[in-house]
C-alpha cells in the first residue's frame, strides 16, 4: 500500500456485510480495497442462520457451493409450551428464490471462505490490523487516514461504504443517529460444541418461566439462548454451575462442550440516513435486527447486493451517480419490516406470562385446522417479502399489488442451451438481463439490441426451447405460476435479481422510452 493509494471503493470492516460486499464487486471487476482493524475475522459463534435470500447472492458471488458445503440445509422451528408439547412448527418446504428458506451456519466459517475467496481477484485488496482514524470527503472522492503498524498512511477513494458494525464509527463521525429502542431483555447466549441433536430444527420452549430458544447447527454446535427477567444479575447466569444447570433442563446433550457463554441485551434500530456524499452505511451500521428471526445478518448481506452493482455501475461510468441515491430508499423499508418481523417472532418465544402462554398456543392450534392458515405458519409465508415501490425500476399500473416489479424474481431450475438442469440466475449471467417470454422473440430479440435496451448491456434470456442470434435460450423445467403471469412480456431484471420492469411485447416501443428515462434519471 502506497502513501496515497487510490481505489473507486473503499470497504471499512470485514465482518458478513464488506466481505460479501467485497466479492460481489470482485465478480463485478471493481478495484476495492477492505479495511479491517482486527487480525483476522471473528473466532467465536455469533450469527447462525443464512436464508434464501442470502444463498441467492452467495450464488451471485460465486460461492454458494462453498457456503452450503458448510451448512445445514432447510431446518425448520417447533414450539414446545411450558407442558413441553408442541404446538406450531414452522418448517418450509418451497424454495421460491432457489435455496431452502432458512439454514443453519457458523459465522466464523462464512467469513474465513468469503475472505479466502477474495484471492481469486487480483483487483481485491483485503488489509487487516489497519483502523480508521478519520476521514474527509469532497466533490471528487473521500481521503481515509489509516493507522497500521505505528504509523499512518491516506487511501483515497471514489466511494466509502462503512460496514464497520453496531458502534460503527464511520456513522458517528458523519454524526447520523439511530433511531428505534433498546429491549429491557437480556438474553444469555450459550454455544455449543460437540452437541448431537434428534431433530435438525430449532425448539423453542415458548415457557414464560424460562423462555429459551435451542438452535443446531453444523458439525455438532448448538445454540442455546436464555431469557433473564428483570431481578435476575448476569454474573449468577454466567457461572459454569448454572450454564450447566439451564443445559442439562433443556435437553443438551451431556457430552457437550461450552465454547462461548455471554449476555446480550438486544436492539431494534435503523440509521436516520444511510448516505452522506460519497460514503454509505451498510450492515449493522445502518440497522440493528433482534436475534428472534435470524435476519440481522441477512440484512446486511441484502444491502450488499444492493448498493454492490450500483457502486459498479456508477464506478465503471454505465449509469450516473444518482443510481446510489436509490440505496437508502429500496433498502429502509425492507429493513425496517424485517426488524418489526423479528419482534413479532420474539412475542411467541417470550410469552410475558401463563395467560398470553395460553392464548398463543391455542391461537396456534385453532389456525391449524385451516389448510391455508396452516401452510402460511408452515412456509413461513409471514415473512416480508423484499420488496420496494421506488427506486431503480419502473413502476406496473397493470398489475398493481400482483407485480413482480420491485421483487425479487423467482428462481426455478432451467435447462440451459447445452441442455444442463441449473438455477435461472446461472442463465441470467452477472449484469442486466431481459427476460423474453413471447412467441414473438425473432422479432423482440433485435428490439431489445437497439437502444435504449443496449444500453444496459443486458443478457437477452428467451424462455423457450431455441433463442434467436444475440439471446440465450433457458427452458423451464416445470412451470412457474409467477412467471407464467407474464407470458407476451419482457422483463427487466436487475444484477440483485430484482425486477426493474415488466413491458408488454406489444408496448416495446413506450417501453423503450420509459427505459430511457430510467436511465437518464441516474445522471
Amino acid at each position: 500500500m502506497t502513501s496515497m493509494a487510490h481505489y473507486p471503493v473503499a470497504i471499512i470492516g470485514a465482518g458478513p456485510t464488506g466481505l460479501t460486499l467485497a466479492n460481489l464487486l470482485g465478480v463485478y471487476g471493481i478495484q476495492c480495497v477492505v479495511l479491517e482493524r482486527n487480525a483476522a475475522t471473528v473466532h467465536e459463534p455469533r450469527a447462525v442462520s443464512i436464508d434464501d435470500e442470502s444463498l441467492r447472492t452467495m450464488q451471485a458471488a460465486g460461492l454458494v457451493q462453498t457456503v452450503m458445503s458448510e451448512t445445514v440445509a432447510g431446518y425448520g422451528s417447533h414450539y414446545y409450551s411450558a407442558r413441553g408439547r408442541c404446538f406450531a412448527k414452522v418448517q418450509p418446504t418451497e424454495e421460491p428464490y432457489g435455496f431452502p428458506r432458512r439454514n443453519a451456519f457458523r459465522q466464523p466459517v462464512l467469513e474465513r471462505q468469503l475472505r479466502e475467496a477474495l484471492a481469486r481477484f487480483p483487483h481485491v485488496t483485503a488489509l487487516f490490523e489497519r483502523e480508521l482514524t478519520s476521514f474527509a470527503q469532497d466533490e471528487h472522492r473521500v481521503t481515509l487516514k489509516v493507522k497500521h503498524d505505528g504509523g499512518e498512511r491516506d487511501i483515497t477513494a471514489d466511494y466509502l461504504v462503512a460496514c464497520d458494525g453496531a458502534s460503527s464509527a464511520v456513522r458517528r463521525t458523519l454524526g447520523i443517529a439511530m433511531s428505534g429502542s433498546t429491549f429491557r431483555e437480556r438474553w444469555l447466549i450459550v454455544d455449543l460444541e460437540n452437541s448431537p441433536v434428534t431433530s435438525p430444527h430449532t425448539k423453542v420452549f415458548s415457557n414464560p418461566a424460562r423462555p429459551c430458544i435451542a438452535l443446531p447447527g453444523p458439525s455438532l454446535t448448538r445454540r442455546y439462548e436464555f431469557m433473564l427477567h428483570d431481578h435476575e444479575r448476569d454474573e449468577d447466569f454466567l457461572t459454569d454451575e448454572m450454564v450447566k444447570h439451564l443445559m442439562d433442563t433443556h435437553e443438551a446433550a451431556p457430552e457437550s462442550r461450552v465454547v462461548r457463554k455471554v449476555v446480550y441485551t438486544f436492539h431494534a434500530r435503523i440509521a436516520d440516513r444511510w448516505d452522506d456524499g460519497r460514503v454509505f452505511l451498510a450492515g449493522d451500521a445502518a440497522h440493528l435486527t433482534p436475534p428472534f428471526a435470524g435476519q440481522g445478518m441477512n440484512a446486511g448481506v441484502r444491502d450488499a447486493f444492493n448498493i454492490a452493482w450500483k457502486l459498479a455501475a456508477v464506478t465503471q461510468k454505465r449509469l450516473g451517480s444518482g443510481l446510489l441515491k436509490s440505496y437508502e430508499p429500496e433498502r429502509r423499508d425492507h429493513a425496517w419490516a424485517m426488524i418489526g418481523y423479528a419482534l413479532d417472532i420474539g412475542r411467541v418465544m417470550r410469552p410475558p406470562n401463563r395467560l398470553a402462554a395460553f392464548a398463543i398456543e391455542w391461537g396456534f392450534r385453532a389456525l391449524a385446522l385451516f389448510p391455508k392458515a396452516r401452510d402460511y405458519i408452515a412456509q413461513m409465508k409471514f415473512k416480508p417479502p423484499p420488496r420496494f415501490a421506488e427506486g431503480f425500476i419502473i413502476a406496473d399500473a397493470t398489475k398493481a399489488h400482483d407485480t413482480l416489479v420491485g421483487r425479487m424474481i423467482p428462481q426455478p431450475r432451467v435447462r440451459d442451451a447445452q441442455g444442463r438442469d441449473v438455477r435461472l440466475d446461472d442463465v441470467l449471467g452477472d449484469g442486466f438481463a431481459l427476460m423474453v417470454r413471447s412467441p414473438r422473440v425473432a422479432a423482440v430479440v433485435p428490439l431489445l439490441q437497439s437502444k435504449p435496451w443496449g444500453d444496459l448491456n443486458a443478457r437477452i434470456v428467451v424462455m423457450g426451447d431455441h433463442a434467436p442470434a444475440g439471446a440465450v435460450a433457458a427452458q423451464e423445467l416445470s412451470p412457474n405460476p409467477r412467471l407464467a403471469a407474464y407470458n407476451d412480456h419482457v422483463l427487466l431484471i436487475r444484477p440483485d435479481r430484482y425486477v426493474a420492469a415488466c413491458v408488454k411485447v406489444d408496448e416495446l416501443e413506450k417501453g423503450a422510452a420509459e427505459i430511457q428515462k430510467l436511465i437518464r434519471g441516474t445522471f
